[in-house]
C-alpha cells in the first residue's frame, strides 16, 4: 500500500520533535499493561526510548508490537538498577525519582527543561534503595484522598505532561528537521517496515524514499525478494 503524503509528514514531525534528552527508567516494573501505558505515554510526550530493568521477583513482561506505540518508542533492558542509571547518567540526564523522601518536592517544582531522566518504581515495593540513593531530586504528586499512590504509569503520565508543557513554552518542540543518518533510517523503518527488515536481515543499505515516502524500487537484484 502506498505512503500517503500526510502520514509521511506526521512522521517527520514526529521525528523532529524527539526530546533525546528525556528519558523514564523502569526499576523492575514487570505489569505489561503498566509497561505499555508508559512506552505510550513517553510516545506522547516526544521522549524516542524508554530503559527497563529486568524485575528481581516474577519476569518482564512487554509485547513489543509494530502496531503500536512501541514501534515508535525503543526499549532497552539492563540486567540491574545500577546499569540504567549509569547509562542514562552517561548521557548527561540527571536522575529524578517518582518518591516520597524527606527532601521530596512537589513535581511542578521541578526544571524538566534540562536533561533528565524519570525514575519509576515497581508496583508493589516501588523504587529500590540503590536509585532513591542515586537520584538527584525525589518528586512527589500532591493527592488529597484515601490512597497513598497513584497507579505508577499514571504518575508517570502526569510527570511527563508537566514536562512537556514546560518544554512547549521554552521552545524545546521547534527543532529543525533532522539530518543524521541515524534520524533518515528511523524514518525510513517507520514508513517503510517490511523493507527496512529486509535490508537489515540481509545487511542491505536502505533504499531512497520519494517525497510522499513511497519506496524508489531499486535496481540492484538483491533487493528483488522484498519488492
Amino acid at each position: 500500500m502506498p505512503m500517503s503524503r500526510s502520514r509521511f509528514e506526521k512522521f517527520k514531525q514526529v521525528l523532529r520533535q524527539r526530546q533525546h534528552d528525556m528519558t523514564v527508567v523502569t526499576d523492575q516494573v514487570h505489569k505489561a499493561q503498566n509497561i505499555s501505558a508508559m512506552i505510550r505515554t513517553a510516545d506522547a510526550v516526544g521522549i524516542p526510548e524508554v530503559h527497563m530493568v529486568k524485575p528481581v521477583r516474577g519476569h518482564l513482561v512487554y509485547h513489543n508490537t509494530a502496531g503500536g506505540s512501541g514501534r515508535f518508542v525503543s526499549t532497552r533492558v539492563h540486567p540491574d538498577i545500577q546499569t540504567a542509571l549509569d547509562t542514562v547518567r552517561g548521557k548527561g540526564m540527571r536522575l529524578l525519582a517518582a518518591a516520597w523522601s524527606d527532601n521530596a518536592v512537589s513535581y511542578r517544582d521541578m526544571d524538566y527543561t534540562q536533561p533528565f531522566a524519570l525514575v519509576m518504581g515497581a508496583e508493589k515495593y516501588g523504587l529500590s534503595e540503590t536509585a532513591m540513593e542515586a537520584a538527584d531530586a525525589h518528586l512527589t504528586i500532591p493527592m488529597i484522598g484515601m490512597v497513598e499512590s497513584y497507579n505508577v504509569s499514571v504518575a508517570a503520565a502526569i510527570i511527563l505532561q508537566e514536562a512537556m508543557h514546560q518544554r512547549m513554552r521554552s521552545g524545546h518542540y521547534d527543532l529543525p528537521d533532522p539530518t543524521d543518518a541515524a534520524s533518515r533510517k528511523q524514518l525510513f523503518r517507520w514508513a517503510q517496515p517490511k523493507m527496512a527488515a529486509y535490508c537489515d536481515r540481509h545487511n542491505l543499505p536502505y533504499p531512497d524514499l520519494d517525497e510522499d515516502g513511497d519506496l524508489i524500487p531499486p535496481e540492484d537484484p538483491a533487493y528483488r525478494g522484498a519488492l
